[in-house]
């Protein structure tokens, strides 16, 4: 059993948070969650996805949500929904995206082929970045990057992959959780995502934002490209969560988010913690 902390800091006391309570992926499983510095108030749940978020009040300026780790059971499998397709705005591949990713596809052979050029494509098409404005703001689908380079955040890169792999007819699901890199001691201030293929039975992970970034040369499937450790909290865009006072929407409920008094919600300050494994069995290595 291993325990990951996120700390959240200048609130006010009664602040209202919205956080995501975790999943269980073929790797491990958020098994409990305790709140220290504020009350739980609730639990809600996206019925859609099969996701669950947690309602809870500050007492106080810092708030810690302490998330126990425990390894999968034996032949645990990625959710069935995330391979879903789903009708929303970040998932849906305008109709210039989904002729070109099939031509891309096509032109490699298809199959495993086609899919590795779907990755590749994606990987040219962006430059690691935290845009302001994001390539898709404002669009009712995912548009088609015809050409040169946009900058993009992993969300942008991976919300860009998985709606031209599924425009192929592929498999691919979107895990957002946080990645704790080895070298920071696994400390972040932000959550991190990824893509998941199924194809033929076979089950991959991706990342192009950590291979663009650690300079890694062409993107291959690896859950830890770079040296770190990871934790799955979710999966799946176009969240919407039932709340006393009506549904909370969001692209994605990643991280916690705060409530505001015009009933929007922002983003908070914060820092998450996950202690490198005290053993060596306890390290993913893969291939």
């Amino acid at each position: 059993m291993r325990q990951f902390e996120i700390e959240i800091a200048g609130l006010e006391p009664g602040t209202r948070l919205l956080a995501p309570a975790g999943m269980c992926s073929p790797h491990d499983a958020v098994t409990r969650t305790t709140v220290t510095g504020g009350d739980m108030r609730g639990v809600t749940l996206e019925a859609e996805l099969g996701l669950a978020a947690l309602w809870i009040e500050a007492a106080g300026s810092t708030l810690t949500l302490t998330h126990d780790i425990a390894p999968a059971p034996q032949g645990q499998r990625y959710p069935e929904v995330i391979f879903a397709p789903r009708v929303t705005p970040y998932t849906v591949a305008a109709e210039d995206l989904v002729r070109a990713s099939q031509e891309i596809a096509a032109r490699a052979g298809g199959g495993m082929a086609g899919l590795r050029a779907l990755v590749a494509e994606a990987e040219a098409r962006f430059t690691y970045a935290h845009p302001e404005i994001r390539f898709n703001d404002g669009t009712d689908a995912v548009p088609y990057l015809s050409c040169g380079t946009t900058p993009g955040s992993c969300v942008d890169i991976n919300t860009y992959l998985v709606a031209s792999l599924r425009a192929a007819g592929f498999e691919a699901g979107y895990i957002y959780g946080y990645f704790f890199p080895a070298e920071k001691g696994g400390v972040t201030d932000d959550a991190h995502c990824w893509v998941v293929t199924r194809h033929a039975g076979e089950v991959l992970e991706w990342d192009i934002a950590h291979h663009i970034k650690a300079g890694l040369g062409p993107t291959q499937p690896a859950l830890d490209p770079r040296p770190g450790w990871r934790v799955a909290l979710g999966h799946s865009m176009g969240h919407a969560y039932r709340l006393d006072d009506g549904t909370a929407r969001f692209k994605l409920l990643s991280e916690p988010m705060r409530a505001g008094p015009d009933g929007a919600w922002h983003h908070v300050p914060l820092v998450a913690r996950l202690p490198a494994p005290v053993a060596e069995s306890e390290l993913r290595v893969l291939a």
